[in-house]
């Protein structure tokens, strides 16, 4: 159920699968793992997000502006809680907004986390539950913010399928980068067939901005 804003009109959260993806289909490199999150190569797959190009700030900023709360798997949540993972100075909105809650799909809790200062959320049953959950994380911050706020599905790779399966995206953005890798994660594999709708394209020099509704 939607809540309502301070306009008391209610509160619009879109489920919004974002990756970044190579012209040959991978969201990461070859043999990725903690220290290596994005694999061999794959570096070159999010040049983009640390560009200096007006349009390529611009989709970041207001990408990370409207997440109320973002989900993840439990890999890339190894990488980023990592010793080399996330800081004040990298991350998910660092330096562009205030941080969202983090949910993580995963078969297990960690024992610990070292990124305490962040609100994570560990879903244990699933990635259409971990998605109800970052809903109501997002709604509640719509609520208090007086502002439209979405669930941003930041990756991995599996987790964005098993969303997309699932029905549960409404807007698909793909970052594709000037790239190909050979081999890594692919982000699509044999899944349920999607319509998508076309609704904007972004050039630049490090990415191509893909915007799509999910059917």
């Amino acid at each position: 159920m939607s809540q309502r804003g301070e306009s008391g009109l209610p509160c619009m959260t879109r489920i919004i699968a974002d990756i970044s993806m190579s012209l040959d289909g991978f969201v990461t490199g070859p043999e990725p793992g903690p220290r290596n999150g994005l694999g061999t190569g794959g570096e070159a797959l999010h040049t983009w997000a640390f560009s200096t190009d007006p349009e390529d700030r611009r989709i970041l900023r207001e990408a990370t502006a409207r997440s109320g709360a973002v989900v993840l798997g439990r890999r890339l949540f190894d990488v980023v809680d990592g010793p080399q993972g996330w800081s004040e100075e990298t991350g998910y909105g660092a330096g562009e907004a205030g941080r969202p809650a983090f949910v993580v799909v995963t078969s297990a809790p960690p024992e610990s986390v070292r990124l305490t200062d962040l609100d994570w959320t560990f879903v244990t049953t699933g990635v259409p539950d971990a998605v109800a959950v970052a809903r109501a994380h997002a709604e509640a911050a719509s609520s208090e913010r007086g502002e439209d706020l979405d669930v941003v599905l930041m990756g991995g790779g599996a987790v964005i399928r098993a969303a997309l399966d699932a029905g549960v995206v409404d807007t698909l953005s793909l970052h594709l980068a000037p790239v190909t890798l050979g081999a890594g994660t692919p982000l699509f594999t044999r899944g349920v067939p999607r319509t998508l709708v076309q609704r904007t394209v972004t050039s630049t020099s490090t990415a191509t901005h893909l915007i799509y509704d999910v059917c």
